[in-house]
């Protein structure tokens, strides 16, 4: 009996050991997406959505479209402005032509009334006749030149008006811009979209970051950019381990999270830090717990 209570104890003794032993997690804290909300650049109703939560989707995939029909009718209607406006250069065009010529034949009838005038074959009231038409037909020719550079600017802004409705069709079209999983779905198809008002968040989630609090005292034990141990909750109750990344450490202080219990804790000053891991299985998912083991 006494021999059995030895073993008994020897046993209870090394377990404590070897509990003793295991190094305790340096930092504890939740796992984070860095997350993207993405909103609507036209208003309308919307005719098509296919996205639904957990939803994989790539780079530049139209996933949607709002109704275009008002801008359409508008596009069509300054493209008849447009040659309606147009139509103009060919009377214009042509009274220039006719004025140029007229032009030409004054400028003869006054070289020549210029040349009888010095022979004195010519009255000065004769001469100055013909250049007074002869300036009236220039600025005639002026009027006319300026009237068809005020339509080509005319014709300028209402294709800058239809290049803007141009493009406020393309924004119609929903086109998701960066790759990854759709978190929070926040529109429907049949809703009114509104510029500026998410239609939905989505994150990468082949990477999580770990977000914890370490003390002052701790600072020393990190660097930007070293490998950490992760430990995250495994099967009957053991512990997987994950190899992190620590891409940032806050540059100020802070009281400790409220969610810490304790009023002891709460009023410490701690430092936020992130640690990137990989998820590339998926078995990571936002808000679980993990562990940080520091190497040093």
């Amino acid at each position: 009996m006494t021999h059995k209570i030895l073993i008994l104890l020897l046993l209870a003794s090394l377990i404590t050991s070897c509990k003793n032993d295991e190094k305790q997690s340096d930092a504890f804290g939740n796992f984070e997406a860095d997350k993207t909300f993405i909103s609507a650049e036209a208003m309308g109703k919307i005719l098509e959505f296919r996205i639904e939560e957990g939803d994989i989707i790539k780079k530049d995939e139209i996933i949607g479209q709002i109704d275009t029909l008002d801008l359409y009718y508008k596009k069509l209607q300054l493209k008849s402005q447009i040659e309606a406006v147009a139509a103009n250069f060919i009377e214009i065009n042509s009274q220039l032509e006719v004025q140029k010529q007229q032009l030409e034949n004054i400028e003869i009838q006054k070289n020549r009334t210029a040349k009888l005038h010095k022979e004195k074959a010519a009255t000065q009231q004769q001469l100055d006749n013909i250049n007074g038409q002869y300036n009236i037909a220039e600025k005639q020719i002026v009027a006319i030149e300026s009237k068809r550079n005020a339509l080509n600017k005319q014709i300028e802004a209402m294709r800058n008006q239809l290049k803007e409705i141009e493009l406020n069709i393309s924004k119609c079209t929903i086109v998701n811009p960066v790759t990854g999983s759709i978190l929070n779905k926040l529109a429907m198809k049949g809703e009114m979209a509104m510029p500026g008002k998410p239609l939905y968040s989505l994150a990468d989630l082949t990477y999580l970051n770990l977000k914890a609090y370490i003390s002052g005292s701790q600072l020393s034990k990190i660097k930007l950019g070293e490998n950490i141990n992760v430990l995250i909750d495994g099967p009957d109750n053991s512990l997987l381990e994950k190899e992190g990344k620590l891409i940032w450490i806050s540059s100020s202080s802070e009281f400790t999270p409220k969610t810490i219990q304790t009023r002891e804790e709460r009023v410490n000053l701690v430092y936020a830090i992130k640690v990137r891991v990989e998820n590339a299985d998926g078995s990571l998912k936002i808000g679980m717990p993990g562990e940080l083991v520091f190497n040093n």
